[in-house]
C-alpha cells in the first residue's frame, strides 16, 4: 500500500486530506509544517508528499528544496491558495512535480496523486 505524507499547518485541511486519501485506499499521515515533515521523513519512506506553502517554522517551498537535497524521486505536490504564476514557478524550481491551487475537487486531487504514484 502506498504511503502519503500530508503537510499543512491547518489541522482541518490536514485531516481532510489524510482522510480523503485513506478513503481512496492509501496510507496517509500528517505533519504540521516543513520541520515536522523532514523529521517524519527520516524515519519513513513516503511514496508521495502533499504540502501547503504557507506554514510556520518552515514553509512548503523551503521544505521542498530541503527534501530534494536527499530525495530527488519522491513526487511532491504543492497545494496552495496562491494562484500567482510566480508562486507556481517557485514551487516547480524548488522541486515540486505539480502545483495545485485550492480549492481542488477531492476526486481530482486523488486522481493526480494516484497518477504520480503509479496507481
Amino acid at each position: 500500500m502506498k504511503y502519503v505524507l500530508v503537510v499543512d499547518d491547518s489541522r482541518f485541511v490536514r485531516n481532510f486530506h489524510t482522510n480523503l486519501l485513506k478513503a481512496a485506499g492509501l496510507k496517509a499521515e500528517g505533519a504540521v509544517d516543513g520541520v515536522d515533515a523532514l523529521e517524519k521523513s527520516l524515519g519513513r519512506k513516503y511514496d508521495l508528499i502533499l504540502t501547503d506553502i504557507n506554514m510556520p517554522n518552515m514553509d512548503g517551498i523551503v521544505f521542498t528544496e530541503t527534501y530534494r537535497q536527499r530525495d530527488k524521486k519522491t513526487p511532491i505536490i504543492v497545494i496552495s491558495t496562491q494562484a500567482e504564476q510566480a508562486n507556481k514557478d517557485k514551487a516547480i524550481l524548488a522541486g515540486a512535480n505539480l502545483y495545485i491551487v485550492k480549492p481542488v475537487k477531492p476526486n481530482n486531487l486523488v486522481l493526480h496523486i494516484k497518477m504520480l504514484i503509479g496507481e
